[in-house]
């Protein structure tokens, strides 16, 4: 127990708990204790069980020997969140902490906040102030557009799990369409796994030999602006940030001991996203595109997901729907692009029994269309009873080439099995 506190304390997460967030803390403590009775409050969350099965040892397909890595993990993870509002719900205030202890890789015991901030609405507009998380995108293999917070990587290395970012939000809602601002203080460097933890290059990232691009560093001031409105059965979205880029240049370097590892190093980049969405009966199509420039550190480039969607809606004559997907995503750097995907094509099945279990799943193949490498994955879960909901997982990768980004997860197959419960 002792091991998993002091993981816990020393890692990226609770170290980048700024003033910024302490500040909010103190701020809604101290409105707690001036005004205590126009606010209720409740607190919900989970708590899970985590089991990660490998199908190889690493150093079976890798050059490179994994001494600290085994094939199985388990951790445990616990999400609260306290969700308080006052008597009028012009004004709310969200907490939700995350941490997960696990068994083999210290960078993965680690504490985040997800979210702490406070939300004041007035007629047309709003503003948040603190914590948060936000999402943007409308395709399902990559979210192109989703830039305000940073990758979660030892969560996910899909990178579908994100940390909280601090921020300023003014989010303003006219007829003609919706806008939000966000200010964004501080920076949030990206996990990634440490030297026990599987799903990582074969070099070590080393997040203690970070560089920036700005002499700010973390301290740089990041904005964005979205706007987004339904025309008919379109769904726009049009995007704009500017600031320190959330994905790292991974270059190679040595440590104190003259070990190789990675370093992580963060650029200033200008980016417009954009999305589109149409919903045709039962099709939907789908747009998500970006042009992004690194400024002296890198080159422009356009980077776009096309995809297609049917549902067959009561399938058999029953009450599930099975949805057929079909995307093709392009990155003009080619081989230079650090993407998993530079020009690959997925194809997958989403299946939803829209029964009382809430039973669903997802069955993807992504293929590189020029060599040939890709993966397939599975998700699924369903429920039982009002508190437990169980997942699985599963990740299957071939034919990746040495020098293709993908060859970094060669020899990690492996399910993910989770049980939460909650509360």
């Amino acid at each position: 127990m002792n091991f998993f506190i002091t993981d816990v304390l020393n890692s990226e997460g609770f170290r980048a708990l700024s003033r910024f967030s302490v500040f909010s803390l103190i701020i809604f403590l101290s409105f707690i204790v001036f005004t205590p009775r126009v606010y209720s409050g409740e607190l919900s969350g989970n708590v899970s069980v985590e089991a990660r099965l490998f199908t190889e040892s690493p150093s079976s397909t890798s050059p490179i020997t994994y001494d600290s890595q085994d094939r199985h993990n388990t951790s445990v993870a616990l999400t609260p969140e306290y969700y308080s509002e006052t008597s009028s719900g012009a004004v709310t205030f969200t907490f939700t902490p995350f941490l997960r202890l696990d068994s083999a890789d210290n960078n993965r015991t680690h504490f985040d906040v997800r979210e702490l901030f406070f939300l004041k609405v007035f007629d047309e507009w709003e503003i948040g102030f603190g914590i948060r998380k936000f999402f943007w995108g409308v395709t399902e293999s990559a979210h192109l557009v989703d830039i305000i917070n940073q990758v979660d990587l030892v969560e996910s290395s899909g990178g579908e799990d994100k940390l909280g970012q601090p921020m300023i939000n003014i989010a303003v809602e006219k007829d003609f369409g919706n806008f939000d601002f966000f200010l964004m203080p501080f920076f949030r460097e990206r996990t990634f796994p440490g030297e026990g933890g599987r799903l990582r290059p074969p070099l070590v990232v080393d997040a203690d030999l970070t560089e920036y691009q700005s002499k700010s560093e973390e301290q740089h001031v990041d904005f964005a602006l979205r706007y987004s409105h339904y025309f008919g059965n379109w769904e726009l979205g049009l995007s704009y940030f500017y600031g320190t880029g959330r994905e790292p240049l991974l270059r190679a370097g040595l440590d104190d001991l003259g070990n190789p590892i990675l370093i992580p190093r963060y650029i200033i980049i200008n980016q417009g996203g954009l999305e589109l969405q149409r919903n045709a009966g039962d099709f939907i199509f789908k747009f998500e595109g970006i042009y992004r420039d690194l400024g002296s550190e890198g080159e422009e480039f356009f980077s776009t997901v096309l995809g297609l969607e049917y549902t067959l809606v009561g399938l058999f004559e029953s009450d599930a729907d099975l949805g057929l997907i079909a995307e093709w995503l392009y990155d003009d750097r080619g081989e230079n692009s650090q993407s998993l995907m530079e020009d690959d094509i997925m194809i997958g099945l989403r299946l939803a029994l829209n029964d009382v279990s809430g039973t669903e799943a997802l069955l993807g193949v992504v293929e590189d269309l020029d060599s040939g490498s890709g993966f397939i994955f599975l998700e699924s879960s369903r429920r039982f009873g009002d508190n437990i909901r169980a997942s699985i997982e599963a990740s299957i990768y071939s034919n990746a080439l040495r020098d293709e980004p993908l060859s970094t997860l060669a020899g990690e197959d492996h399910i993910r099995l989770e049980l939460f419960y909650f509360f």
